[in-house]
């Protein structure tokens, strides 16, 4: 069966199934919840490009933003990613760098919508969550970080939700105008990005 996601990002029902079950040996069984979106990370502005139009010719929208200093894509599917025995993702975030710590290039992570009740699932599983993010007033998810440096986040709401309750539309393919890749700044003063 072609599979024209999976060629570009790679086998992404074996990256879920693994993070499925990590959680599980970690006592979180996330089989109850909606999946929202699987984020993929690439090192190079040029192989972002790449991505992002490889990926909208399989999209039915991009609501393309600048989060974090750069463009990140959040790219709606045209036919969801079948993952864990019928779950469906339905969204790809596409995340180029600056990077401000350590992660794991390709397929990062996913987002589980845990619901209104996340806040008592993250006191449930609080041992073995590794922290919480505090992106913004609609999303602030909790979070484990496995050893690989790859992550399963867990939010109130879908990641499409957070974009439409922000002001966000999946009505086609939009992207941020005129932005040229930074360069990094630190107490040394500034350098250009790592090649």
């Amino acid at each position: 069966m072609a599979d024209p996601v999976g060629d570009i990002i790679g086998d992404y029902r074996a990256f879920t199934a693994q993070q499925r079950d990590r959680l599980l040996a970690r006592g979180i069984d996330i089989a109850p919840y909606e999946l929202g979106h699987l984020a993929v990370r690439v090192p190079e502005w040029d192989q972002y490009l790449h991505l992002r139009t490889l990926l909208e010719r399989h999209s039915t929208a991009n609501v393309e933003g600048v989060w974090n200093g750069r463009p990140m894509s959040m790219l709606l599917l045209a036919e969801p990613l079948e993952v864990l025995d019928g779950k469906q993702i339905p969204l790809i975030e596409l995340i180029p760098p600056v990077h401000q710590r350590v992660y794991k290039m390709g397929m990062e992570h996913f987002g589980v919508a845990v619901g209104e009740d996340v806040d008592a699932f993250s006191r449930e599983h609080r041992e073995v969550l590794t922290g919480q993010q505090f992106q913004n007033r609609w999303n602030e998810p909790y979070y484990v970080l496995f050893e690989d440096f790859t992550h399963v986040k867990f939010h109130r709401r879908p990641l499409r939700e957070v974009i439409e309750l922000q002001g966000g539309t999946f009505d086609g393919i939009h992207h941020v105008e005129g932005w040229v890749p930074q360069r990094l700044v630190t107490a040394t003063g500034p350098n250009p990005l790592p090649r």
